[in-house]
């Protein structure tokens, strides 16, 4: 079999958003799964978009994710070299393109013709912008692998694109398709967007004498707001992702399961787990739902598989106070089933660093929990300050005075806790200290003394 080659060809005009790495875990996948090759492209020729941070950005998400690259290739730099003016010139002499001089209305519409025969095809200019000639009446068509089916194109509805802009600058059309060539890429994926440019792209590697990559459009990733995942009202850049406390694990897990489904179900999945089961007939015909809730739990899953000295580690970043690594590892053992991202550490764990506000709503029955907190006073101002010690005394009070032992220890776990939903109790208690704790069950009998 030929080596298979593929290529991830991010422009470096902003932040890598969920859709970017969907595509290049994917064509890391095919390529490795293979004993192939990952190539790394930067497509920076559309200057007006340009950001100079953009291609370092683009190399630490690779590398957060575990995307290494084999090959590394700047477009800017062979637009320099000449490569592409070169293959458009080529295209010229061939017949395949022509120069043309009808001025762009504006900047949106550089590059495209609301007619479809251009006015210069047959002017016989030497000089201007390149476009593409697009012959007539004739079908073009190709197998994607992805959606595995031919998909056709009559020529006479496509219109004639702009390959090399007058001022030397190559377009996408121009530019890619070359690269792919010259760069020997075997397999292009690439998002559902980039169909209706395809019978273009067609037609220049036929035209260019080469071997066709096979190539393969990825499904539309939907929101759950509706319509596809956007930019401008979704979340879907992975900064922001890893930003709020999101693993890179579990981001790259969830990508994975966002158009491709292995035949066995399995649902969690490390890179190299990845690879190894990677099968192109897993890429599925409908699109996928972006769920917070399927992300949720994936994050949650991949934190719980963290030891709790990694994950001291990982939750510094989110801590607002000044805390000692021994504070911490006192608190997370206490909070770490309970954690979603890496950012709910400081909401989870407030109860540690200031006494609650308290709710009179949280109390089912206050002038009972004032008797539950009295009890828990008397004992807890004597008992030794362990686990075992508290425990006892306070069931052996509970049942003297025939108690629940539920309701005992909600009444106890809102007065030191401010909430119903909490880190385990008597654990609690014992990061707290003894003053701390009884100072916090005064407070809620003075608290309820008060309501009556």
């Amino acid at each position: 079999m030929a080596l298979i080659r593929t290529r991830f060809a991010p422009s470096p005009t902003g932040q890598m958003h969920i859709g970017n790495l969907r595509t290049a875990v994917y064509a890391y996948a095919l390529a490795k799964h293979n004993s192939g090759q990952f190539i790394l492209r930067i497509e920076d020729t559309d200057q007006k978009r340009y950001d100079p941070q953009g291609i370092t950005d683009i190399k630490n998400n690779l590398t957060t994710f575990g995307l290494n690259w084999d090959e590394l290739y700047i477009q800017s730099e062979r637009k320099k070299a000449g490569i592409y003016q070169q293959t458009a010139e080529k295209l010229v002499s061939d017949g395949h393109a022509f120069y043309c001089r009808c001025p762009a209305k504006n900047v949106k519409q550089a590059g495209y013709s609301t007619i479809l025969r251009d006015p210069c095809r047959d002017r016989g200019l030497t000089s201007g912008a390149v476009k593409l000639r697009v012959p007539d009446n004739q079908q073009i068509s190709y197998h994607d692998f992805v959606l595995d089916k031919v998909v056709s194109w009559d020529t006479n509805t496509v219109y004639e694109a702009t390959l090399l802009k007058s001022d030397g600058f190559p377009t996408y059309h121009l530019a890619a398709m070359t690269d792919d060539l010259l760069m020997q890429i075997s397999h292009i994926l690439r998002g559902h967007d980039w169909m209706p440019s395809t019978p273009i792209h067609l037609l220049v590697l036929d035209y260019l004498g080469n071997r066709r990559p096979e190539i393969g459009h990825l499904t539309d990733i939907l929101s759950s707001k509706g319509g596809k995942l956007s930019k401008r009202r979704d979340s879907v850049f992975c900064e922001a992702f890893l930003e709020l406390g999101y693993l890179p694990e579990a981001l790259l897990n969830f990508v994975i399961l966002l158009g491709w489904a292995p035949k066995d179900n399995q649902e969690l999945f490390t890179l190299e787990e990845f690879v190894r089961k990677f099968d192109p007939s897993g890429f599925q015909k409908a699109n996928p739902l972006f769920s917070d809730t399927k992300l949720n739990w994936l994050n949650g899953y991949y934190i719980r598989q963290k030891t709790d000295t990694q994950l001291i580690q990982l939750v510094k970043p989110f801590v607002k106070q000044d805390v000692t690594d021994t504070k911490l590892a006192q608190i997370t053992p206490l909070i770490k089933d309970r954690l979603v991202k890496l950012s709910d550490f400081p909401s989870l764990t407030g109860l540690f660093f200031s006494p609650p506000d308290l709710d009179k709503n949280l109390f089912d029955q206050p002038d009972l929990a004032i008797e539950h907190l009295t009890l828990a006073t008397e004992h807890l101002s004597s008992s030794p300050w362990t686990k075992e010690a508290i425990e006892t005394g306070l069931m052996a009070g509970i049942k003297s005075h025939g108690w629940k032992v539920g309701d005992f220890f909600m009444s106890l776990r809102v007065a030191v806790c401010g909430s119903r939903a909490t880190p385990p109790l008597t654990e609690t208690m014992l990061v707290l200290g003894q003053s701390e704790s009884l100072t916090r069950i005064r407070n809620a009998i003075n608290f309820l003394g008060q309501l009556g």
